[in-house]
């Protein structure tokens, strides 16, 4: 993928594969790519967009450095005290396992490479997922590259070979490809790498999966390797991996490259991704870590198929997405099943509001020129409540008419 150039546009350019997180009302926005003139063109490195969700209004800072990210596909992008983290992936010249960060305090961005931890770096690999837990970034699976003494060294159990991509030179074999389960942890005050014992049922080795933190447990759920939509979770206290045995006629479809967000202390937002029917998705599921049941969820989203997207808890619950592709085009042949360059990524965002707002939430949207939401949202209000909320309305219509024009 080639980076993609730019002219000071006032809003983000589509996108797909990014990272995205909410800090303080804000969400930021990194990285992934788009199409022009057909081809898949990664987004330039060298910039994050900044969203006030209470206003709307975008805006894009620079960050500069010496040691700028290559233009990647596939990274783990992460958020902790302030700094984003961005570890692996891959672009045309090969895999990495380099990591960068940025403070987002400071008033002027810039990169820093991370080159000086200490412990054993994981392997190349790319689009993998992380924990963010106590100031640690607890990275899972991925599809990547080894040596062979890596591969000596690791599980059969967590390594699957991808027999139709091994690397040679001649008759000899250097480099094997495949996906993982390992679970790898940095430290970001000590920037340590370590690799803790796990125990218990884990999931088969994956990429392409969703993962959300509730409390001190990491959830991951479905992936491109997996034919059925499967929950797992890791207690990161203990490192015991428990399966939860949840019935497929009770399960969404399987999928991958799709979003999850953590709502509650015990649910989870499951949205979208790519069907093991081919088909790009706009379910939305909601799964209960206490019950272990997954409940189809009724959204008004239906219309907004997304896959490659992300989703972020945000202010008063609501789950932000944004980007992905809308229509994601797969082609095989006998032999191989490729990913077509998609002209149908996004740059909007779509807000699953997952409780009543407070009657204060509800004045603001009105004096803040949103009366059309504001209606929607007297539909979760019981009828003494809302009966006062009518009246406010009458109020604010009265000294502000044109708001409600």
């Amino acid at each position: 993928m080639d980076a993609a150039g730019r002219d000071a546009p006032v809003s983000p350019q589509e996108r797909s594969s990014h990272t995205a997180f909410i800090d303080n009302n804000t969400l930021y926005v990194w990285g992934g790519y788009r199409v022009v003139d057909g081809a898949d063109v990664m987004l330039p490195s060298d910039e994050i967009w900044l969203c006030d969700l209470n206003s709307g209004m975008w805006e894009r800072r620079e960050i500069a450095g010496s040691d700028v990210p290559r233009d990647l596909s596939g990274f783990c992008g992460a958020h902790v005290n302030s700094t984003l983290y961005i570890f692996a992936g891959c672009d045309t010249v090969g895999y990495t396992n380099d990591m960068f960060s940025v403070v987002l305090t400071e008033p002027h961005y810039s990169w820093n490479k991370v080159t000086d931890a200490k412990g054993e770096t994981p392997s190349p690999r790319n689009k993998h997922s992380c924990w963010v837990h106590r100031d640690r970034l607890i990275y899972f699976g991925g599809y990547g590259c080894k040596t062979i003494g890596q591969v000596r060294n690791t599980s059969s159990s967590s390594f699957v070979m991808d027999e139709m991509s091994l690397t040679t030179i001649g008759d000899t074999m250097f480099r094997f490809w495949g996906w993982n389960n390992e679970v790898n942890v940095f430290d970001t005050r000590t920037a340590t790498w370590t690799v803790p014992e796990t125990q218990g049922s884990a999931p088969t080795p994956r990429d392409c999966h969703s993962t959300a933190l509730l409390g001190n447990k990491g959830y991951v759920s479905g992936g491109a390797e997996t034919p059925e939509m499967d929950m797992f979770c890791l207690d990161l206290e203990s490192w015991t991996w428990t399966k939860f045995d949840i019935p497929l006629s009770c399960s969404p479809m399987g999928r991958s490259m799709h979003a999850m967000a953590a709502i509650s202390d015990h649910a989870v937002l499951v949205y979208g991704g790519l069907g093991t029917d081919g088909n790009t998705l706009n379910d939305a599921w909601l799964f209960n870590t206490l019950k272990r049941e997954w409940t189809n969820m009724n959204h008004a989203h239906e219309g907004k198929p997304r896959v490659c997207h992300t989703a972020n808890l945000g202010n008063d619950g609501d789950v932000v997405v944004f980007g992905g592709s809308s229509n994601l085009c797969i082609v095989a042949d006998t032999m191989v099943v490729l990913r077509a360059p998609s002209q149908h990524h996004c740059s909007n965002m779509i807000v699953f509001q997952m409780q009543p707002y407070s009657l204060s939430r509800l004045c603001e949207d009105f004096v803040g020129k949103n009366p059309q939401l504001f209606v929607r949202q007297l539909n979760w209000l019981p009828p003494k409540l809302k009966t006062k909320v009518d009246k406010r309305v009458a109020f604010f219509s009265s000294l502000t008419p044109c708001l409600t024009d």
